[in-house]
C-alpha cells in the first residue's frame, strides 16, 4: 500500500507534475488535486499479542462520518477492578498514519502491558480531504462516545466491563499531542470541565507539534525545519489566521487557563526540533492562571518520536515506567 495515489480531483489524464506541497518522506500534493502519499499507509490486523498479553479489537464509533478506533485490554483484568482509560490520537502530520498502522501497534501493547490501561486508539479523519477542523471533531465525537459508556450505556462491552470513568486521561504523539490539547480545551469550556459525567485526570504528550511565527530556541537555526512544520500546517488548516492560531500555539491562547485537565506530563526529546515548544506550553500553562501541575521531561540524546522507532530502547522502557505510574495515580 505504500506509494498509494489517490486521485481527489479531475482525471489522471491530463494530470500534472507541478507540486504544490512537498511533505518529503509523507507526502506530495499537486497543483491538479491529487495526494500522493509516502509512508503511513500499512496497517497490520488487531488480535492477540503474543509477548504482551494484550488483545486488540478494531471498532467502529461512527459510520457517518466513519469514525473507528483500535481497542487494547491488557491482560491483568481481575473481576471487579476497573482499568484507568486512554484515548490515544496518533501523530503522522495530520496527513498518514492511522489507528491501525505497524508504528503504533507494538508501542501501545507495550503501554497497555506496563501501565494497566485500556487504550483507545483513535482512528480519525486526514488533511488534505479532510481539513482542520475534522481530526479535532473526529476527537470530540471518539471522547463523547466513549463517556456514554459511563453510566453503563453503550454498545462497547470491554469499556462498560472495564474502563474507569474517574481516570480518563487523553495522549499522544507530535500531532496526535496537539489534538489531546484541542480536546482538553474543549473539556475546560464545558459546565464543571467533564463530558458526560466523565473528567479528564491527565493529559500525556509526547513530542508535542506545537508551533509559532516567532521562533524562539535554536528553532531559526533549521530553516529546513521550519519550512516543514509550516507546511504542515497550511495543509492541515488552508483557513488558518497564521502560525499563532491558538490551536498550533497555545501560548497565543487567551483561554489556555481553562483546559480542562490538572495534570499534564510531556516528553520532549534533546534533539527534537519541537522541544523547545514542550517548554513553553508548561511556562504559558503556568502564566495562565491554570491550576494545575506540568511535568516536562527532556529525554537525552533522542530524537522526534524515538520511543515508537526504537519501543524497546532504554529511554523508551524508562517512559513506559514513568506512565504507568502516571495512569495509575488516582489524583484529581
Amino acid at each position: 500500500m505504500r506509494h498509494q495515489l489517490i486521485k481527489r480531483m479531475g482525471d489522471q489524464k491530463g494530470s500534472s507534475d507541478e507540486i504544490l506541497h512537498n511533505l518529503f518522506t509523507l507526502m506530495k500534493i499537486y497543483k491538479d488535486g491529487r495526494v500522493e502519499r509516502l509512508s503511513g499507509t500499512d496497517v497490520v490486523p488487531a488480535g492477540l499479542d503474543a509477548e504482551t498479553g494484550v488483545l486488540s479489537k478494531d471498532v467502529v464509533i461512527s459510520p457517518e462520518p466513519k469514525l473507528s478506533a483500535r481497542l487494547y485490554l491488557p491482560p491483568r483484568t481481575p473481576a471487579g477492578r476497573k482499568l484507568p482509560l486512554l484515548l490515544y490520537f496518533h501523530g503522522g502530520a495530520f496527513v498518514v498514519e492511522s489507528a491501525f498502522s505497524p508504528t503504533y501497534m507494538k508501542p501501545l501493547n507495550m503501554l497497555a502491558a506496563e501501565a494497566n490501561v485500556l487504550i483507545v486508539s483513535v482512528d480519525f479523519r486526514l488533511a488534505p480531504e479532510h481539513p482542520l477542523p475534522a481530526a479535532y471533531d473526529d476527537g470530540w465525537t471518539a471522547l463523547k462516545w466513549a463517556a456514554s459508556h459511563a453510566a453503563g450505556n453503550g454498545g462497547e462491552e470491554w469499556l462498560k466491563e472495564y474502563a474507569d470513568f474517574d481516570r480518563v486521561f487523553l495522549g499522544g504523539d507530535s500531532v496526535g499531542a496537539n489534538i489531546s490539547h484541542n480536546m482538553a480545551l474543549r473539556v475546560g469550556s464545558t459546565e464543571n470541565n467533564n463530558v458526560d459525567g466523565v473528567k479528564i485526570n491527565g493529559l500525556f504528550f509526547n513530542c508535542p507539534f506545537f508551533w509559532g511565527e516567532e521562533k524562539i530556541g535554536n528553532e531559526g537555526a533549521i530553516p529546513i525545519f521550519c519550512t516543514f512544520f509550516e507546511t504542515i500546517w497550511r495543509v492541515a488548516l488552508p483557513e488558518a489566521t497564521g502560525l499563532d492560531d491558538p490551536r498550533i500555539n497555545p501560548a497565543k491562547d487567551p483561554e489556555l487557563g481553562k483546559l480542562g485537565s490538572k495534570r499534564v506530563l510531556i516528553y520532549v526529546p534533546e534533539n527534537d526540533p519541537l522541544k523547545h515548544r514542550g517548554w513553553l506550553y508548561k511556562e504559558a500553562l503556568v502564566s495562565s492562571g491554570w491550576q494545575g501541575a506540568a511535568e516536562v521531561v527532556e529525554v537525552k540524546g533522542e530524537h522526534h518520536i524515538f520511543n515508537l522507532n526504537n519501543p524497546t530502547c532504554d529511554n523508551a522502557m524508562a517512559m513506559l515506567k514513568k506512565l504507568a505510574t502516571f495512569f495509575q495515580d488516582h489524583n484529581p
